[in-house]
């Protein structure tokens, strides 16, 4: 059965340090340490922390019109930068709002799971979990108004 890793968040272990934020934006723009170029977002809520990622749906996959978007053998949705013609299509279209654009830098981008942000939390708040790609599936069709 085929998987997938993504991020996952525990809101009640959250302290809203960033530093998950920071880690993450390294890794996409090295030696950015602000957190401005991250591909996950930490929000404060009048309930508490919420976060933004990739659920690597993979409905934006479709939507590239120059095949720049793929996912990989290991479940992970990727942007190949030297394909992408910088056209934001994915952007726009991202149900989840988790594909990333920046100032000055033509092409987008987004969560890859690579653990960084799971390694910084001070408090254990994200988890890195593979899932199973057909619970994805149901994620995409819930996007989309299909039932199943």
């Amino acid at each position: 059965m085929a998987t997938a890793k993504i991020i996952v968040f525990h809101p009640d272990k959250c302290t809203g340090c960033l530093e998950c934020e920071k880690a993450c934006s390294n890794v996409m723009h090295k030696n950015d340490k602000g957190g401005e170029f991250s591909a996950i977002r930490i929000h404060e809520t009048e309930s508490g922390y919420q976060m933004t990622n990739c659920n690597m749906c993979g409905l934006c996959i479709d939507m590239c019109p120059v095949q720049a978007l793929k996912r990989l053998s290991n479940g992970t949705v990727t942007l190949n930068k030297n394909t992408c013609i910088g056209c934001q299509a994915c952007v726009g279209f991202c149900p989840t709002e988790v594909m990333r654009r920046a100032p000055e830098i033509i092409t987008p981008f987004k969560c890859i799971s690579c653990g960084m942000c799971v390694k910084a939390c001070p408090e254990g708040a994200l988890e890195l979990k593979e899932v199973n790609l057909e619970d994805i599936e149901k994620t995409v069709y819930s996007y989309q108004g299909v039932c199943q």
